[in-house]
């Protein structure tokens, strides 16, 4: 268990030097918290990022993900809507979904909206670590995407950025494990 858990590390690690900036339909920008109607500093670079591909003519549309936290009148993702608005892109190229607390229900809102919208491809907007796990599950829900992560990523010390990788192998690997459970 221990060199699957490793291995996994391993992978993610790796897979958090992928990089993508190919012409697609949409942005998905992955949720992250806010406080006090203000972007949290990770989810601030998330959203920078994706300003950065809308403003290159990368992708027509972002979509915003994040609902509501405790006590919040205003979803994560209307809260980053206001923000990207502040910053120039116009309100007519934001999608939000409002319901999504965490990874995959962020996805399986965006490909609602996708669907809905007849947009077929996307950009993944995370931090490098959670593009292993994130790309997964957008391919497991039919996302036609590639990775982009925030370059700019607020992990940059050893700490948290140990503390990230053991987050998302623990969740990559339970996911994968349940995965070979069911077949």
């Amino acid at each position: 268990m221990v060199g699957y858990f490793a291995y996994n590390s391993f992978i993610i690690y790796r897979y958090s030097s992928e990089y993508s900036e190919v012409t697609s339909d949409v942005a998905i920008v992955l949720g992250a918290a806010t406080n006090d109607e203000q972007v949290s500093p990770v989810f601030r670079e998330r959203i920078n990022h994706a300003l950065y591909l809308y403003e290159q003519g990368l992708v027509k549309k972002l979509i915003f993900t994040g609902g509501y936290g405790k006590w919040q009148s205003k979803s994560d993702s209307r809260i980053a809507k206001e923000y990207a608005v502040k910053n120039g892109v116009p309100s007519s190229a934001i999608l939000i979904e409002e319901s999504s607390r965490y990874t995959v229900q962020n996805l399986l809102e965006s490909k609602r909206i996708m669907d809905s919208l007849d947009y077929r491809t996307a950009l993944i907007v995370s931090d490098p670590l959670h593009m292993k796990r994130s790309i997964r599950l957008a391919e497991k829900l039919g996302i036609d995407c590639k990775p982009s992560p925030t370059k700019t990523s607020m992990y940059r010390s050893t700490l948290p950025k140990t503390k990230s990788l053991f987050y998302e192998t623990l969740f990559y690997s339970v996911g994968h494990l349940k995965e070979i459970g069911k077949d």
